[in-house]
């Protein structure tokens, strides 16, 4: 069986140290530069849809989250307040929607500044227990691709469908296989937020998407967050099991919490439905699921290492390197070992493109070019050595996504 753990430690793309801890991950070089890749394309489409990018610490004042909801009805999965003296205690977070809100409201907002779309690639933690713990896609530590749309109340609709367009879109490109949608609803006790009329209308503006978009769905009760219904976008691992990537939710609840107003055409102030969403989940679920799909051979857009340049006795390649980093690849050169040895540990590695550069290559300026699945291309003209002439047409094989 397939298992991301396995192809994890032999790609070295993450480690697990007890001297760490038990689902706190440290990524190593080469998932690093995958998982780089992947954050500056969803950056970029989130800056593309129209949101503005924030930072914010992945700690705060108990009083946060006691206001935010989170220590009454989240407790249990969240770490322990660290106690600094008598009046501060301070808490790691488990979610950024709270410091979303901050955001929201330091300062003044009127109808023309809605909808307003805040993103952040943050850290949380919540305080699994080790049994559950395994990989990358149970941790402790989380890295999210979040974001929160602050809105009229009457245009929640539009800002969760496009949110699922813009899911579709992302999983498409990074080669995510969506298993199907799930309707995740309130179920019953004190978990969740009392108010069954707000429950009611958020429920039934999600449906009324799920049913524009004309796609199929199945309904979850207890599934909900404790603010509000979601739409959560499911996907299959290797083993079976289905699990939660991508969500959007929808909240009524939070804005009177923080006292988050706007004031509307005619003057009176009203408070802003927010859309919670996540267009690829944490990096650590995505990435336990990503190397699985593609069993470790990533497309070559975010692949660690795109070409590896193989030079055949003392040819001269460190121009020819240079020139395929500055134009824009993740390249390397391999000199100790056989050639033999060489193409067999970047076949190893998962490498899409191996570069062969021996003594007829040099003089000639070219370059044989092995891929990936074993097939060969070559000798090819390098492309140049200069940063303009290095972006030419032999030089672009690794690119962006579409």
């Amino acid at each position: 069986m397939i298992d991301h753990r396995k192809l994890g430690r032999e790609l070295e793309l993450f480690h697990s140290d007890p001297l760490a801890g038990a689902g706190l991950p440290i990524w190593l070089p080469a998932g690093a530069a995958a998982r780089h890749a992947v954050e500056e394309y969803i950056r970029e489409e989130e800056r593309r849809a129209g949101y503005q990018h924030v930072y914010s610490p992945p700690v705060a004042k108990r009083q946060l989250y006691e206001l935010s909801g989170h220590l009454p009805h989240f407790a249990d999965d969240m770490f322990p307040p660290m106690r600094l003296s008598a009046d501060d205690e301070f808490v790691l977070r488990p979610a950024l929607c709270p410091h979303h809100a901050l955001v929201y409201r330091s300062r003044g907002r009127s109808y023309r500044d809605l909808p307003l779309r805040i993103a952040e690639l943050g850290g949380m933690y919540r305080a699994e227990r080790s049994g559950v713990l395994g990989g990358l896609s149970r941790v402790r530590s989380i890295w999210l691709n979040d974001g929160h749309n602050f809105c009229p109340r009457d245009r929640a609709g539009e800002e969760v469908a496009a949110v699922l367009e813009m899911i579709q879109r992302a999983h498409a490109v990074l080669g995510v296989r969506p298993a199907g949608f799930r309707l995740s609803l309130r179920g019953d006790g004190d978990k969740y937020v009392d108010n069954p009329p707000m429950w009611e209308q958020t429920e039934d503006v999600l449906r009324g998407v799920l049913k524009e978009l004309g796609v199929s769905y199945v309904e979850a009760v207890g599934e909900a967050s404790f603010y509000g219904p979601k739409i959560d976008v499911q996907v299959v691992d290797a083993a079976g099991r289905e699990m939660t990537l991508s969500t959007v939710q929808l909240d009524f609840h939070q804005a009177a919490r923080f006292d988050l107003s706007y004031v509307d055409r005619g003057g009176e102030r009203r408070r802003p439905a927010i859309v919670h969403r996540s267009v690829v989940g944490s990096m650590e679920r995505l990435f336990a699921y990503l190397i699985e799909v593609h069993e470790g051979a990533f497309p070559v857009w975010y692949a660690p290492v795109q070409l590896e340049i193989l030079p055949v006795g003392d040819v001269p390649v460190e121009r020819f390197s240079r020139a395929a980093i500055v134009a824009g690849l993740r390249a390397e050169v391999a000199w100790e070992g056989t050639l033999g040895a060489r193409i067999r540990d970047a076949a190893r590695r998962k490498v899409p493109y191996v570069a062969v550069i021996g003594a007829r290559e040099a003089a000639a300026g070219a370059v044989s070019l092995r891929l990936r699945d074993g097939r060969e291309q070559g000798p090819l003209p390098r492309g140049g050595t200069g940063p303009d002439r290095g972006r030419g047409p032999s030089m672009r094989f690794g690119g962006a996504p579409p």
